[in-house]
């Protein structure tokens, strides 16, 4: 398996990866919703303040993940949010979807990132070293409809907890549709 990062010239493909995969498992409406979302993510964000890495396998695409920057009122750590995740319908529950995520992770370590949130399953993602944190942890950009799957993890030694003031994040996700 191989990871890439960036998504210059693979928008589209990537756009249709989240929007089949999630219209399998959630329906055409949420596949329709996150599909937009992740255009709107690769359309409106800036470089510094996304990065999405795929996996192919014998240059077959595999699957996607899109890290977007959270940044908290009072507090300089540098954070980021892992949302959304998506392998090939035919391809999941063969360990993509978590390698994916730990070379993202460790990718961003390597970039000196003190903290990674994402919001989802905590069955699955504490596979990759996340666990279940609190709003006075760290506060989510808005009231979260299902507080047990928010999830964090330190990066660096700066893993002074909590994270400070109000959290905002990048324009695509500030809607509470999506929380």
């Amino acid at each position: 398996m191989e990871f890439h990062s960036g998504y210059a010239t693979r928008k589209q493909a990537i756009t249709d990866l989240f929007t089949a995969t999630f219209s399998a498992s959630e329906g055409a409406k949420e596949g329709k919703l996150i599909g937009a979302l992740v255009c709107d993510l690769m359309e409106t964000t800036p470089s510094k303040d996304l990065y999405v890495w795929s996996a192919y396998d014998d240059n077959v695409f595999l699957g996607c993940i899109l890290l977007s920057r959270l940044t908290y009122a009072q507090d300089n750590k540098t954070v980021f949010i892992l949302s959304p995740v998506a392998v090939k319908t035919d391809h999941q529950k063969t360990g993509i979807g978590q390698k994916l995520i730990s070379f993202g992770i460790e990718d961003l370590r390597q970039k000196d990132v003190d903290f990674v949130v994402t919001y989802g399953d905590p069955n699955y993602y504490s596979k990759t070293g996340f666990r279940q944190i609190t709003q006075e942890v760290a506060q989510a950009p808005f009231r979260l409809s299902m507080p047990e799957g928010w999830l964090g993890q330190s990066l660096s030694s700066r893993n002074e907890l909590p994270l400070i003031g109000p959290s905002r994040c990048v324009q695509a996700l500030n809607k509470p549709v999506y929380w």
